[in-house]
Formats: structure tokens, sequence, C-alpha cells
């Protein structure tokens, strides 16, 4: 369910041969991305797919920009989603710090958790599930997912002793102000 709700698919209204699909979030953010040359923002989650464009490093400058957009247009981002490979790339940026260790705890601490920007503090969390290409800063007061049909658990035929169960659900992400949100999209990968 998060895979599909961080994937960059398009809308499918759906009919009696092909299932319903929910927007992706990389597909909402429209405001405030900072995109890669040839990307296009796919119109605020009205029904396509973002079109990605040429990879390139994160860099603490694109991250500020995002920030600074969200908070902008009215927004306070809290958080900051993205992939494994750039939550080490987040953990390298210097800002105007000077690391310092203790070495008597012999202990190093090679990660950044919390990234004070000019606009407040963001949480910075990786996420297994969304593109290793799409960073997101997030307000998170602004979305929320939506059930159009709750879960529900149906029994299925018996297999010798094991008991089989079908889950159901039907939801839809659900982007009260895309503007309070923002990302840098089209970041390399390794």
């Amino acid at each position: 369910m998060e895979s599909q709700l961080c994937s960059n698919n398009a809308q499918v209204a759906g009919n009696s041969t092909t299932a319903r699909e929910s927007t992706g979030l990389p597909s909402w953010i429209a405001t405030n991305d900072v995109l890669g040359t040839g990307s296009a923002a796919s119109g605020n989650g009205t029904g396509g797919a973002r079109t990605d464009g040429t990879q390139r490093a994160l860099l603490e400058s694109h991250l500020k920009t995002a920030v600074q957009n969200c908070w902008t247009q009215g927004g306070n981002p809290k958080m900051v989603m993205t992939g494994p490979f750039n939550k080490t790339v987040i953990s390298g940026f210097t800002g105007n710090s000077t690391r310092m260790d203790k070495g008597e705890d012999k202990k190093l601490v090679a990660a950044i958790d919390i990234y004070e920007s000019d606009f407040g503090a963001l949480n910075i969390v990786p996420n297994r599930f969304s593109r290793e290409r799409d960073v997101f800063v997030l307000d998170s007061e602004f979305w929320e997912v939506a059930y159009l049909r709750p879960f529900q658990q149906f029994e299925l035929s018996k297999n010798g002793d094991s008991e089989r169960r079908q889950m159901l659900a039907e939801y839809t992400l659900v982007a009260r102000q895309e503007a309070a949100s923002g990302m840098v999209a089209d970041c390399t990968t390794s």
C-alpha cells in the first residue's frame, strides 16, 4: 500500500476490465518542485504521472530551495522523506556546522536525523517504498489516506491445516493543499 502511495503512477478511472488506481505522491506535487532537466510536473494529482528528467546529485541547495518554497506558499513542512541512498547523501550535508565527537564514548555518529532549516526543523525519514530518485518535503497536516472501502477480511478455502484469507481495501491519497509540501526530483540513486 505504501509503495503504491509513493509511486509515480497516473490516475486510472477503471472500468469493467481495469482496476481503479490512485495518483501517487510524486504526481500530486507541482507547486514546489525542484526538477532536473527535462522533468515536468503532472498537474496537482489530476491524472498524469510526473515526467522524469535527467538525474543529478542531490545538493543541500536543492533541499533548501524546496523547503523555502513550501514555507513561502504557507506550508510548515516537518519531514523529509527519501530512499536510503539519498538519506546517506543528506547525512553528508555540513550546513554551517562542524561535527564534533566525544572520543571517550567510542561512538561515531554519521547520520543526520533532524535538519534545522531557516524555516524550522525537519525530520529526515528513510522510506524503503518511495522512489529513490524523489526527495519529499512534507507538511503531513495536509495529506491523508481516504478509504472508499475500509479493510475487510474474507475467508478462502482451506488448504490442509492452513487457513487462507483475503484482505480487501479501496483507498486513495488525498492532498488537502499540495503547495504546503514539495519535492526535489530526479536525484541520482547511486
